[in-house]
């Protein structure tokens, strides 16, 4: 079967994207006849691609990284995303425009537009998730279609997908965890003599930290996925500004060396606990000892551990090999997975 794709965003992980799905074309076929094309592209600074017919996924990507537009590849004029989800046609729309954490938008809008139009969607947004879940998934159900976001907590890693397909009616009591990859490497760079500012510019030195790298080094990402975990897997919904945070700013070289000479490492550590019909969740720097399963957790290293009503601790635990470290792929995997599982349950 061919499906129609619709690209929402075509930042690094959307190009990480569509480049694996060119590299993996053949094995798709063979294994489970899936052949696809791209037929929308909404950028924020190069333009907008239409063309239900296909476009050249190839000539999109290396345009964008020439700094070129895509509206000389478009068949129809459009002037902005919503166009876009509604000229291509797709079956199947990846959603990862910039997106403002404090309201989701314009990501919600864009996957409502394309649930409504009956499309299937992923998204590496956590917004839509922390801001819109309930809604989103209620309508993909009633759409007969997905909304599916493994790509939001832990890049490529199966998260959400373990518990919604694996662990039927367990009970998600706490967990514990690092969930941002750029305070992990700075705090690791510190225990290896760096200060904190010369962490901060080799993580901005390799992409994983922006300019301004508050987000991360304040807690704010950590607490959006905090967020996004409990509002699905406790389904408690819960706001970013609701998650007790605090960042790693504090952390002196002093502090690392004391640490490390009582055998212990400093984490930003993500946690949550359900008590009743309420939950408590924070992120902070604290002490993690060796026997926590956070101790080995170095440099872009992250997962988390989780405590249920029917089994032991179960863990998550996402190590990025060499020429990954914290990059597109990982979150660009995430969304293939969803897509091919989408496809797989027909």
């Amino acid at each position: 079967m061919e499906y129609k794709l619709a690209f929402i965003g075509f930042g690094n992980v959307a190009r990480a994207l569509a480049r694996l799905l060119l590299r993996k074309q053949a094995e798709l076929k063979s294994k489970y006849g899936l052949t696809f094309s791209a037929t929308g592209i909404a950028t924020g600074t190069h333009g907008f691609a239409v063309n239900p017919e296909g476009l050249k996924l190839l000539d999109c990507i290396e345009a964008i990284e020439a700094g070129a537009s895509l509206d000389q590849f478009s068949a129809q004029p459009v002037s902005n995303s919503i166009e876009v989800i509604q000229k291509s046609q797709a079956d199947f729309m990846f959603e990862n425009s910039p997106v403002d954490h404090k309201t989701g938008q314009p990501a919600i809008e864009h996957v409502r537009a394309a649930l409504e139009l009956g499309m299937s969607v992923s998204t590496a947004n956590k917004g839509t998730v922390v801001h819109g879940y309930r809604e989103l998934t209620s309508l993909a159900e009633s759409k007969d279609r997905k909304f599916l976001f493994e790509s939001t907590v832990l890049g490529g890693a199966p998260l959400f997908s373990v518990f919604r397909e694996n662990m039927p009616a367990a009970d998600l009591i706490s967990f514990q965890g690092i969930l941002n990859s750029t305070t992990n490497i700075i705090l690791s760079r510190m225990e290896r003599g760096e200060t904190f500012d010369e962490a901060v510019k080799y993580c901005q030195s390799i992409g994983v930290a922006e300019t301004d790298p508050s987000a991360d080094v304040d807690g704010w990402d950590a607490a959006i996925k905090v967020a996004a975990l409990v509002t699905v897997l406790m389904d408690t919904p819960l706001s970013p500004q609701q998650v007790d945070r605090k960042g790693i700013r504090e952390i002196t070289p002093g502090m690392i060396e004391q640490a490390k000479a009582s055998k212990k490492r400093w984490k930003l550590v993500c946690a949550a606990e359900k008590i009743g019909d309420t939950v408590k969740a924070s992120v902070k720097p604290e002490l993690v000892p060796m026997s926590s399963p956070l101790y080995g957790m170095q440099d872009s290293t992250t997962g988390v551990a989780f405590r249920t009503d029917v089994l032991g601790d179960y863990s998550i635990i996402e190590s990025e090999r060499e020429g990954m470290v914290a990059g597109p792929i990982p979150t660009a995997y995430g969304l293939f997975a969803d897509f091919i599982n989408t496809v797989k349950r027909g």
